[in-house]
C-alpha cells in the first residue's frame, strides 16, 4: 500500500519530518480492515507480544516525539505529545484491555496532527534544544513508569499461578 498522509501539506518538507510521518503512518495507519475505512499500523500488532511489543511501541513513540521537538516545537506541544504517549504505553500494557485499546488510540497519529496544528499556526521559533531536555526528562519518567506497570502485572500473573 502507497503511502498516503496528510501531514505532508502542512508540514515543513524536511527530512526528518518526512521521515518521521511515514514512521508514524506506518506505526498507526498503515493498513486497512477490507471493507471499512478503518486503519491501523504496526502498534496494536506489536502489543500483541506481551512486554516487549509495549516497549518497542514506546520506543519508536519517542523517537519520534523526540526528532519533532528537534525542529522547533514548543514545551507545550511536546508535553500534550508526551501525554499522548503516556495513555498509550500505560494502558496499552494492560492485558486484554491495552490491546484493543492501542487499535483506537492513535497515538502517533494525535501526535502528528499537534504538529501539523503547530505549523499551521505559524509559531515555529527556534531550534527546540531546550525542547528536547525536556521531552528526554518526561519520556524518561514514563518509561520508568511503563517497566514499573510491566513488573507489577508480570508478579501478579506469576502470583496467580
Amino acid at each position: 500500500m502507497p503511502y498516503d498522509s496528510s501531514y505532508k501539506n502542512s508540514v515543513p518538507d524536511v527530512p526528518v519530518l518526512r521521515w518521521v510521518s511515514r514512521l508514524s503512518f506506518l506505526m498507526d495507519e498503515q493498513f486497512r480492515i477490507p471493507g471499512t475505512k478503518y486503519r491501523f499500523g504496526l502498534d496494536p500488532l506489536l502489543n500483541l507480544i506481551p512486554f516487549a511489543g509495549d516497549i518497542v511501541g514506546f520506543a519508536v513513540s519517542g523517537g519520534l516525539v523526540l526528532a519533532m521537538a528537534s525542529k522547533g516545537l514548543t514545551s507545550k506541544i511536546v508535553v500534550l505529545m508526551c501525554i499522548n504517549i503516556l495513555l498509550d504505553t500505560t494502558i496499552g500494557a494492560i492485558p486484554g484491555v491495552g490491546q484493543v485499546w492501542d487499535f483506537f488510540f492513535k497515538s502517533n497519529t494525535r501526535n502528528m496532527r499537534l504538529m501539523e496544528e503547530y505549523y499551521e499556526q505559524g509559531k515555529h521559533r527556534g531550534s527546540g534544544k531546550s525542547t528536547i531536555v525536556l521531552a528526554l526528562v518526561i519520556l524518561f519518567l514514563i518509561f520508568a513508569l511503563l517497566v514499573t506497570v510491566l513488573w507489577v502485572l508480570t508478579a501478579w500473573v506469576i502470583n496467580k499461578f
